[in-house]
């Protein structure tokens, strides 16, 4: 069945309405909020509680204006412009025009500072504080209260990365309607009445949220402060720069502010496109990885089996001599975190420089399905073409696929959810059980075993009507489970449903486009295309191009373990992320020779024998590519940087010293020389299918990456890493009862390469003969147990603990 989804339903223009502010006359749409009416026309109305993003609430009262008719003929009191929408034929006076606005005003803020502790000077909020702004514009010049002030003990920890103030706090109940409106956390609530009102924790939980941050900057006061911020600087002593996130594909926007060159604080930028004006606690606190004594600042070279400084001639001569004794006998591995300039350049230096196709950005397994997806279904796209955030906010179903957002993707999950309020959005999570994530969602589990997922999908198609209103957003993960790829596909070619691929890193999307596949060049062009390969050697001024598909992560490291792979360049690429990290280890320290381009040191750089200092992401400019494909800016924040070589550079060093010419030593350069060089016009290329195993016996095993885990890029953010979900095992209750397990006991979780004890948490609405454990979350679960998605592992009961039911933990 062919579908047309271009065509769309005509959209109706709302119904306007004329009024007048302080006389000035204007049209708005019905329903518009008079403090939203008065913006457009440039007219200031103070206010706290409000929030564009947020429901009306009318907590603070300083909005307040005068409507002499009410907008219908009858005399009103001063109303609040936060709540209050325009009316045909309505006059709004605000505090410029009427007495009576100005004074409510006034009194308001003074009412306000009442009991507000005049400590401006050793507020963090001092120089940015809303209500510091406005009792200089709107309120009296010196204070009439004599009373005492009410204190309370301060500050409190409502978690490890926010704390409360609550003497200076105006009850605009900011971070309780975010809390519970955005991302679904009700953890914080106003507590008590009159005089004794405050905002706090229910006593019983933490403030436990991946979007906590955010309440910290929404807050007008310095109510909410932040632990790794608080006393750091002056809002004034601060520089700011627009950049974008490194961390995960959702491409947010953020605000990074450095003193003394020193990175010490990010906020999330303002980008309705986009993140709107949110972002997640890891891509807000998480940036201090590189601050420890293991930052690399100088070229290392290994002599007599040690390595130690040495200049950069020195080690570009080392590194030179050990990749033409080499030969074409060489990988590259990438990692996803690169700019997508830089992982051009390292795409064009495996194959006009060391005459290699071997080179992969995927710490995951490969398989021919996922590179004929990638080619076919993702590589080469634009913006135009692909689904976008404002796309997942106008559907009408979802569909997850291998693809958990609030962990994987955190923005996409705060999409779907205000989707999902509006109660126009149904979400379907094809999986083994719904995470805590999908709850809030109010997503419907589609029950699927681990390595079986395929079976699920194809049902799909006649258990639930699909059309062109519905996305299917696949994960990575999805290309662990054989056939699943395939049949998401033809489940959206068949129903016209859209499809969208939502890589984990920042740089996975741009390094598909870049070529850091063994099978594709930039743009989506494959390898073994005479006339892709024409196209790209016109552009590279080279003579000729490998034409046979390189060797992918996991063969390479099996190759360099077994000898016939010579030499490997790592950049971004940590052993634990890969399926096997002791196989990479011993492939590593096999290895005739490697070369590491690193920020700090790492078990790669230890096993080097050439490693080269390169800048941290705060020190060059470049862009990451969204799982949208929307280019996202990344600016220098820190231009004084203890290692000025970017990779770019350092590659260019390196293929100027063997006799070739990188062409590129800039990411403006390359930049420019990947949107010249387009995407592929010789036609998408086809899916490969493949055909899954028959279900193994035993239990089967479910995993996924938590937004906050033990990865080394949280290194040295020890609040946020202190917020990390406790790893546990999660089972039904009937694999819980056939294996001996009890809610709160202990289970030993065994592979047939290792093993890991865990608590255990019984749920509710789970899938049988399961097991889910979160990977690279500490203990280190992957590496300890060994194994992938969908493999086969035992449980064996061991001591009863505390209660954990239910998937609450």
């Amino acid at each position: 069945m062919s579908v047309d989804t271009n065509k769309t339903a005509p959209v109706a223009k709302p119904e306007e309405v004329s009024f007048t502010i302080d006389g000035i006359e204007m049209s708005a749409p019905k329903g518009t909020l008079i403090i939203r009416a008065a913006e457009q026309v440039g007219i200031e109305i103070p206010r706290f509680c409000d929030h564009p993003l947020l429901d009306p609430a009318g907590a603070c009262r300083q909005c307040m204006v005068d409507i002499p008719d009410g907008g219908n003929g009858r005399p009103m009191k001063p109303s609040a412009a936060c709540t209050t929408t325009v009316m045909p034929g309505m006059k709004v006076n605000t505090a410029a025009t009427s007495e009576v606005v100005a004074k409510a005003q006034e009194g308001m803020l003074e009412f306000l500072l009442i009991n507000h502790p005049l400590d401006c000077p050793i507020c963090d909020k001092g120089g940015e504080c809303p209500l510091q702004n406005q009792a200089m514009s709107h309120g009296r010049g010196e204070s009439r209260y004599e009373g005492a002030k009410r204190t309370f003990a301060k500050p409190i920890n409502i978690s490890k990365l926010v704390l409360l103030d609550r003497e200076r706090c105006v009850l605009c109940q900011r971070c309780t309607r975010f809390s519970s409106q955005i991302s679904g956390d009700p953890f914080i609530n106003l507590q008590e009445r009159g005089a004794f009102s405050q905002i706090n924790t229910d006593g019983e939980h933490a403030y436990d949220s991946y979007f906590s941050g955010n309440v910290i900057q929404i807050c007008p006061v310095g109510a909410l402060t932040s632990s790794d911020y608080r006393f750091q600087s002056r809002p004034f002593d601060l520089v700011s720069t627009t950049t974008s996130c490194e961390h995960c594909a959702s491409g947010c926007e953020l605000r990074s502010d450095h003193r003394h060159y020193t990175v010490r604080r990010r906020l999330a930028g303002l980008d309705p496109q986009v993140n709107e004006e949110w972002n997640c606690d890891r891509g807000r606190f998480g940036f201090l990885s590189t601050r420890g004594e293991d930052r690399v600042t100088t070229p290392l070279v290994r002599r007599n089996g040690v390595l130690e400084p040495a200049s950069w001639h020195e080690a570009i001569d080392a590194a030179v001599a050990g990749l033409r004794a080499a030969g074409q006998q060489v990988g590259v591995l990438t990692g996803g975190r690169l700019l997508t300039e830089t992982a051009y350049a390292y795409g064009r230096f495996a194959r006009a420089v060391l005459g290699t196709n071997n080179i992969d950005f995927r710490s995951r397994p490969h398989s021919d399905e996922e590179a004929s997806f990638l080619a076919a279904r993702v590589a080469g796209r634009t913006l135009e073409e692909s689904v976008t955030y404002a796309d997942l906010e106008n559907a009408k179903r979802v569909v997850l696929v291998g693809f958990e957002p609030e962990d994987e993707s955190p923005i996409v999950f705060l999409r779907l959810r205000k989707a999902s309020r509006k109660g126009k959005l149904e979400v379907l999570s094809v999986g083994t059980h719904l995470s805590n994530g999908s709850r809030k969602l109010g997503a419907r589990l589609v029950p699927a075993l681990p390595g079986l997922e395929q079976q699920a999908v194809e049902q799909l198609g006649s258990q639930v009507e699909l059309d062109a209103d519905t996305i299917v957003l696949v994960g990575e993960r999805a290309a662990l489970s054989a056939g699943t790829l395939g049949a998401v596909t033809r489940l959206c070619d068949d129903t016209g449903a859209r499809l969208a691929w939502i890589p984990r890193r920042a740089g996975d999307m741009g390094a598909i486009d870049a070529g850091c596949l063994p099978n594709l060049l930039p743009g989506g062009r494959p390898v073994d295309d005479a006339t892709a390969r024409v196209d790209i050697q016109a552009a590279w001024g080279v003579e000729h191009l490998p034409s046979q598909a390189g060797l992918s992560t996991d063969q390479m490291v099996a190759a360099a373990g077994n000898g016939s792979l010579k030499a490997l360049v790592v950049s971004g690429v940590q052993l634990a992320d890969l399926a096997d990290p002791g196989q990479a280890r011993a492939a590593l320290e096999q290895a005739e020779f490697v070369v590491s381009l690193e920020q700090r040191l790492s078990e790669v750089a230890e096993r080097a024998d050439v490693v080269f200092p390169v800048a941290l992401i705060e020190e060059q400019a470049g862009s990451f590519t969204n799982w949208e494909h929307r280019v996202r800016p990344v600016a220098v924040v820190n231009r004084q940087n203890q290692a000025p070589m970017t990779e770019i550079r350092v590659l260019a060093a390196l293929a100027d010293a063997m006799g070739s010419d990188l062409g590129v030593r800039t990411a403006s350069q390359a930049a420019a020389e990947l949107t010249e060089l387009g995407d592929w016009e010789g036609g998408r290329a086809a899916m490969t299918q493949t055909s899954p195993a028959g279900a193994p016996q035993g239990v089967l095993l479910d995993t996924w990456r938590l937004l906050l885990d033990a990865a080394a890029g949280l290194d040295g953010a020890e609040h946020l890493t202190d917020t990390a979900p406790v790893a546990v095992a999660r089972v039904s209750g009937a694999t819980a009862s056939a294996h001996g397990l009890v809610p709160g006991g202990r289970v030993v979780v065994r592979s047939a390469k290792g093993s890991v004890e865990l608590p255990v948490v019984v749920e509710t609405e789970m899938v049988d003969d399961v097991v889910w454990l979160p990977a690279n979350s500490a203990p280190a679960t992957h590496e300890a147990l060994n194994a992938l998605h969908g493999e086969r592992v035992s449980l064996e009961a061991t001591a009863v603990r505390s209660s954990m039911v239910g998937g609450v933990a």
